[in-house]
């Protein structure tokens, strides 16, 4: 049965707006866990107390790049302080990508971590799907070159669906390194862009991802939302509707 957390991302004008209120109101509408992207000038303490208080896990914390690779201790403590024993690196601008540097740092970042116990893992857009590392997706590249036991898999499922593959197979493929994926549904655009969508309002086959994501292991089922069409707020309580409808069918959520 997979936990069901929330990406923070999704509420990021909301929690501008009223950080604490707005963490509150999550717990509420039934999520178990949080996933950070940002702690809007929150000490560790602060945060401690407020999952704390709401029952919130820190099921992990999406900290860009370079501040994991130049900041490592520091991003490491703080999140060790607030009770998060995952990182992950979110996102690679172009200027970034550069493969092969990439995992020698993932892997310098994955050995500090590992040190304190804490686990590093890699999001993925559809971009990593379509570049190439060597003969290899960069996805698969980066995944190929960092061994499992300094970099663990957080697959948007979404993305992977979006750049035109199985998620499910994918799933399939990242059994045993895949703690956690992100839950997403999109309609894709004329123009061939992707509109994220609450859950079950898209193309994504939701269902099937959850149930190959309990058979690979995973543990956390994150809801993300990219853009809202209306409130934030409503758009995750509608997709929180769409997994006790799903769970109350048998579906492998716990919620």
């Amino acid at each position: 049965m997979l936990k069901i957390g929330l990406q923070l991302y999704t509420l990021r004008e909301e929690l501008e707006q009223d950080f604490e209120g707005t963490l509150r109101k999550v717990a509420a509408l039934g999520y178990s866990g949080v996933e950070f992207y940002h702690f809007f000038g929150r000490s560790s303490a602060d945060i401690k107390q407020l999952l704390d208080e709401t029952g919130l896990v820190a099921l992990g914390a999406h900290r860009p790049y370079d501040a994991l690779l130049n900041e490592t201790e520091q991003e490491i403590a703080y999140n060790l302080e607030i009770g998060n024993k995952r990182l992950v690196i979110p996102y690679l601008t172009e200027e970034q990508r550069n493969y092969p540097e990439v995992a020698e740092n993932l892997k310098l970042i994955g050995q500090k971590c590992k040190a304190h116990g804490v686990v590093l893992l890699y999001h993925n857009h559809d971009f990593e799907l379509i570049e190439r590392f060597g003969e290899l997706t960069a996805f698969d590249g980066l995944f190929a070159e960092v061994p499992a036991e300094l970099l663990q898999v957080e697959m948007d499922t979404c993305w992977v669906h979006h750049a035109g593959y199985d998620a499910i197979a994918y799933v399939n493929k990242y059994a045993g390194r895949l703690p956690v994926i992100h839950l997403k549904d999109m309609k894709k655009q004329a123009d061939g862009s992707a509109e994220t969508v609450v859950l079950g309002e898209g193309e994504v086959d939701l269902a099937g991802i959850v149930e190959a994501a309990a058979e690979a292991g995973t543990e956390w089922a994150v809801v993300e939302q990219d853009y809202c069409r209306r409130p934030a707020l409503d758009s995750i309580a509608d997709s929180m509707e769409w997994l006790r409808t799903y769970a109350n069918q048998g579906g492998k959520v716990h919620v």
